[in-house]
């Protein structure tokens, strides 16, 4: 009897779990409600913050990349091609101040040695006017940089025509300038340069132009003669001045190396700052040199620039 009452009382209670957890679906909504927020803020809050999230920190750039970025604007360079040392200026550089001092210090010494050549230019043309062309008469044109260059070397300059009508007659006398160009007229074009071949024959024809291209007409005839110590003076004026103005072309090439050379530096500085390297090859150093050449007391020499690369990894 007490065994069956207890298998009906373990029935019962069972009943009394089955139905009670039943029951349970009922109620079970409401706490499962109650809890779900905080597990599903527990899940979600480490997804979306920035300092759990590793994709995120991944994705975001690190701030010191940003900052380097704003300070290289990617029209550096070509603000230190037109003007060198404006690049470094507009990327914080302290050497901007190097490439405009030695800016302005080329392009006054250009301007400097330039004017020094117009001045004695002047000068070896006065003398020419005043000495070797002043006993010929008429009209006194200015001539090119071949003519002057050639007054020095020659004595007279020898007449265009020595029978004036008709046909133009050469000058003869080789130790003028006319007639060193009829002497080179007739080796070049005549078999034999002592016997002259007809006048209509296409030998003398040939030469005869020759000498009507390069000879001086009368209006450019000079004469050094009784006037030798002049001569040296014009020689030594026309020497300077070629001087002077290859002075000017060497300074005017450094002014171009220095406006390399800042290019490239504003180049290097724009990549290194927003991509950390110039793609395996960085600049290790740009130099500009003067090396003296001949005598160095009439300024012979020659400009030298050159620019040292390393390889980066």
């Amino acid at each position: 009897m007490r065994a069956r009452l207890s298998w009906q009382a373990a029935r019962r209670l069972g009943l009394g779990i089955v139905c009670c957890a039943a029951t349970l679906p009922a109620q079970a909504p409401v706490a499962l409600r109650r809890e779900m927020p905080s597990v599903t803020q527990s899940l979600v809050t480490p997804l979306v913050s920035p300092r759990v999230s590793p994709l995120a920190s991944t994705l975001a750039p690190p701030q010191a990349w940003r900052a380097d970025s704003l300070k290289a604007p990617w029209w550096a360079p070509l603000a230190s091609l037109a003007i060198p040392g404006s690049g470094q200026y507009a990327l914080g550089q302290q050497r901007s101040v190097a490439y405009l001092v030695a800016e302005g210090f080329l392009i006054v010494q250009y301007f400097s040695a330039l004017r020094d050549g117009n001045r004695e230019r002047d000068t070896y043309r006065s003398i020419a006017a005043e000495v070797a062309r002043q006993p010929f008469a008429g009209p006194k044109p200015l001539g090119t940089w071949d003519y002057y260059e050639t007054m020095q070397h020659f004595l007279e300059s020898g007449v265009y025509d020595r029978v004036p009508g008709g046909a133009v007659d050469p000058e003869m006398d080789p130790t003028t300038y006319n007639g060193a160009r009829w002497q080179l007229a007739r080796e070049t074009y005549w078999r034999d340069p002592d016997n002259a071949p007809p006048v209509a024959s296409p030998e003398y024809q040939r030469a005869l132009a020759f000498y009507l291209q390069y000879a001086v007409t009368d209006e450019y005839r000079w004469s050094w003669r009784d006037a030798q110590l002049q001569q040296d003076v014009y020689r030594q004026t026309i020497n300077s001045a070629n001087r002077s103005y290859q002075r000017a072309v060497n300074y005017l090439g450094v002014v171009a190396v220095n406006h390399l050379a800042s290019l490239v530096d504003a180049y290097v500085s724009v990549r290194v700052r927003r991509f950390g390297g110039v793609a395996g090859v960085a600049v290790g150093d740009v130099k500009t040199r003067y090396v003296p050449m001949g005598d160095p007391a009439n300024g012979q020499g020659a400009w030298q620039a050159g620019v040292s690369l390393r390889r980066t990894r």
